[in-house]
């Protein structure tokens, strides 16, 4: 506890030069303790007036010269200065010899311990230039924060004050993509209060006033400034044409130690192209931008890299033969625009005339198209994770649904031209079952070993024809992996292991499965004696394919392969192989 005291003579002269006025503590122990009297602000100065005549300036502070050539978008760091009297600052040329050069003079009153930011803005000469939209004054003026921070009131975050510091532009917002509206409706000079946000980095549309439409985007890369603040001005001119040439637009932060840096504008996009049309028409394309060549002779199941491409503007993407001669022999025009600083993954797919191919059995347009994933990913955020996107290409396929055999369902339900959200696994093989919308038969198996890509991201593509006969005989059906780089991977069918076994097979069998009853696995073995295609099917006991454990072309001899039966319920099942001519039904029990 302490008892506060207010002590001695505001004006000791009058009163026979007792002491002066003071605050003073007295503690329990007999200490007596004074609180010191703040003399002094602190104050950080900030050129931002883009007056091409005042590209540099002097800057006097009751005649004395406190700033020489003071450059457009240069600051001083927070410095000391007197609080309680009239500070009469003036902005002379950059040549200036005195304060008697002045052409604008402000005068000032700071408030004792506090901290005030100023900026210089405006022009000299109002009717030189635009005016301002919202008919603010443009006239040069010292724009002042009174509420200035030279740090974060929390040491994980960012602390900083906008300002709309640009003559020419219309009232705006400021929205951190994904995260919040920063500012809401600022006019020319409002300074906002100061907003905190965690030290990261960020994507600012500056938008008009209904948020509605963006004007232009900047990269705030905050991830370094823990535990700052920083004064954020926009500057220049939207139309330097209009405004004596002066600096462009543009948004910049001054940091308290006086350096300024500026977030660069986004004007670009992040694009991968993959060619997924199985229509042999279009086995080779070539793909035009803007009636320019970007992808000569694209082969089928052939990806680019992520590459950097104009935002904000209509793409005209045309596909034509890989024998075209320009882009007037296109055969399909679709116009995109992409949005700065966001990545995308472009999948050309569907066919060229659908009356020539079969139907999609769940009603969806077969037709060349080229479908858009506006979240594409280069990367996932976990070192020992992989960021996977599934697309269902196939165009006479079904519903279906995806599961990482003995780990979980990854994809539910999806029909053609479906496209999931990214999705995270840990990096490992995995055997993915491609089932009907029931989940319950599994129309093909493949495997993956994503083992090797910890902290990448990947595009999995459903590709080709079911039934390639009814399809004027393209491509079969597949899975495709693409990567970040444009590394197409086929992924392997794996219906099952068939293993060699030794011994001269004289005719065709097939034996009882071992262990039976079983749970989950069980073995089957059989024979040929000739060369055939093989496949073994499993029916559930109502007649219905529940897997297709074997699909390919075998040489004579005796095979062993497992069943894994983990994804079915318990009951009676019928195992089937057909060899060529030969045909053989075996009985077997899954026991939970």
């Amino acid at each position: 506890a302490a008892q506060v005291f207010a002590s001695g003579f505001l004006t000791p002269a009058n009163d026979q030069n007792g002491e002066p006025f003071g605050i003073f503590a007295a503690l329990p122990d007999g200490n007596v303790v004074e609180f010191p009297a703040l003399e002094g602000a602190r104050l950080q100065v900030i050129h931002n007036a883009a007056d091409p005549a005042a590209a540099s300036v002097d800057v006097y502070v009751n005649d004395g010269l406190l700033l020489d050539d003071f450059a457009f978008r240069a600051a001083t760091p927070f410095i000391d200065v007197d609080a309680g009297v009239t500070l009469n600052i003036g902005i002379a040329p950059g040549n200036s010899g005195s304060a008697a050069d002045t052409l604008v003079n402000i005068p000032v009153v700071l408030s004792a311990g506090e901290t005030y930011v100023a900026i210089a803005n405006g022009v000299l000469n109002p009717a030189n230039f635009e005016a301002n939209p919202d008919g603010r004054s443009t006239a040069f003026q010292l724009l002042v924060n009174p509420a200035g921070q030279e740090a974060s009131s929390n040491t994980s975050t960012v602390e900083f004050s906008v300002l709309h510091g640009a003559t020419d532009a219309p009232t705006v917002d400021v929205v951190a993509r994904g995260v919040a509206t920063l500012v809401d409706d600022a006019a020319y000079t409002d300074i906002t209060p100061y907003i905190g946000v965690p030290a990261a980095r960020y994507l600012l549309d500056i938008t008009d006033a209904t948020g509605s439409v963006t004007v232009a985007t900047f990269e705030a890369d905050l991830s370094g400034l823990a535990g700052g603040a920083a004064q954020v001005f926009a500057s220049g001119f939207l139309t330097p044409a209009n405004d004596q040439n002066g600096e462009p637009f543009g948004i910049f932060a001054a940091l308290p130690d006086g350096n300024v840096v500026e977030f660069p504008a986004v004007t670009q996009a992040r694009l991968q192209v993959i060619h997924n049309a199985a229509d042999p028409a279009a086995a080779s394309v070539d793909v035009y931008v803007n009636d320019g060549l970007l992808l000569d002779d694209f082969a089928f199941r052939a990806a680019t890299p992520f590459i950097d491409v104009a935002a904000g503007v209509t793409l005209n993407i045309g596909i034509a033969p890989g024998s075209s001669g320009s882009a007037a022999d296109t055969l399909v025009n679709i116009p995109v625009v992409l949005t700065a600083g966001e990545t995308y993954v472009a999948i050309a797919n569907g066919v060229l005339d659908p009356t020539g191919f079969a139907a999609n059995p769940d009603g969806r347009s077969t037709a060349f198209q080229l479908l858009v994933n506006p979240a594409g990913q280069e990367a996932s955020g976990v070192s020992n994770e992989v960021a996977l996107s599934v697309v269902h290409g196939a165009t006479d396929a079904p519903t279906v649904d995806v599961q990482a055999r003995g780990v979980a369902t990854l994809v539910d339900d999806a029909a053609y031209t479906d496209i999931t959200p990214y999705f995270s696994v840990p990096a490992s093989s995995y055997i993915l079952d491609i089932t009907d919308a029931t989940g319950n038969t599994v129309v093909a198996s493949f495997g993956v070993d994503l083992s090797g890509l910890g902290g990448g991201a990947a595009t999995v593509l459903a590709s080709g024809f079911l039934t390639p006969g009814n399809n004027q005989n393209g491509e079969a059906f597949g899975l495709i992996a693409v990567l970040p780089d444009g590394t197409v991977l086929p992924l392997d069918p794996v219906l099952s292991i068939a293993t060699p076994l030794p011994g001269v097979v004289s005719d065709f069998a097939l034996e009882q499965n071992y262990p039976n009853p079983f749970n989950p696995s069980t073995t089957i073995e059989y024979a040929i004696p000739r060369n055939e295609r093989v496949t073994v099917t499993i029916y559930n006991i109502a007649g219905q394919v529940v897997a297709r454990l074997l699909d390919r072309q075998q040489n004579a001899g005796r095979y062993q392969l497992t069943f894994d039966a983990s994804n079915l319920s318990s009951g009676l099942y019928f195992y089937q192989i057909r060899a060529g001519q030969y045909q053989a039904t075996k009985r077997m029990t899954l026991l939970k």
